[in-house]
């Protein structure tokens, strides 16, 4: 199993994905365009792709001209059948990608929010067995319009799409299930100065934050990411 992995930002790690990708015996091709790296011409040596988040928003072709490129790549990895997974940023070119309509910000989320499961989410393998409502990290200002062939997994009061898939197993979502407890902190160390401009309450809640949802988020996470990777 190769595994292409598209980084968008310094510090956006895999998280609990790169935990059920070992536990799998992945081979991870990482890729970091925005400094520079290629990118496959197609998706014929990789067996899936996930693409991380970022700051950018997903319109941003001037500041990553890679975009273009990775929408093409991303849409030949669904034509192929291939597994696709897209976070937070990830999960917007993902919508672009097949035709969805990005909203440039108006959907700020940031911290452990709730989000809750669709009907259709019953039925998905990624999704089934979660539970209906849990509260999962977010750090996001833009969000989008479904795909016209996406079926919408998951939602919440500000971001009506929260999760979606289009195909067999192209999937995106909004919120970071890849980010546990430790990833969250790690976070909230490296980007303290961005976080205290928007969030300067965020570092004397953290603790009670972590030890309120953290528990469940993880849980809730960790069970996306090895039930995408057994799509691969």
């Amino acid at each position: 199993m190769r595994v292409l992995v598209v980084q968008n930002f310094d510090n956006e790690g895999l998280g609990q994905i790169g935990a059920a990708l070992v536990e799998a015996g992945a081979d991870i091709d990482l890729r970091r365009p925005y400094r520079g790296d290629a990118l496959p011409q197609d998706s014929g040596e990789h067996d899936a792709m996930v693409m991380l988040g970022g700051a950018q928003n997903a319109l941003d072709d001037e500041l990553c001209p890679y975009f273009p490129g990775l929408l093409d790549l991303t849409r030949d990895f669904g034509e192929r059948d291939r597994s696709v997974l897209g976070i937070c940023l990830g999960s917007q070119l993902v919508a672009r990608a097949f035709g969805g309509e990005n909203q440039i910000g108006g959907a700020s989320e940031f911290g452990w929010h709730e989000v809750a499961l669709t009907a259709a989410a019953q039925a998905d393998p990624v999704l089934a067995a979660l539970p209906e409502k849990f509260p999962i990290f977010q750090w996001h200002d833009d969000t989008f319009v479904l795909p016209e062939r996406a079926v919408r997994l998951a939602g919440n009061a500000v971001a009506e799409n929260q999760a979606f898939r289009i195909g067999r197993a192209v999937y995106g979502f909004q919120f970071h299930f890849e980010a546990d407890r430790p990833m969250v902190r790690d976070w909230s160390t490296s980007f303290a100065p961005l976080i205290a401009e928007r969030h300067p309450e965020w570092a004397g809640r953290l603790d009670d934050e972590m030890a309120g949802n953290g528990p469940q988020a993880d849980a809730a996470g960790l069970a996306i990411a090895r039930a995408w990777v057994a799509t691969i």
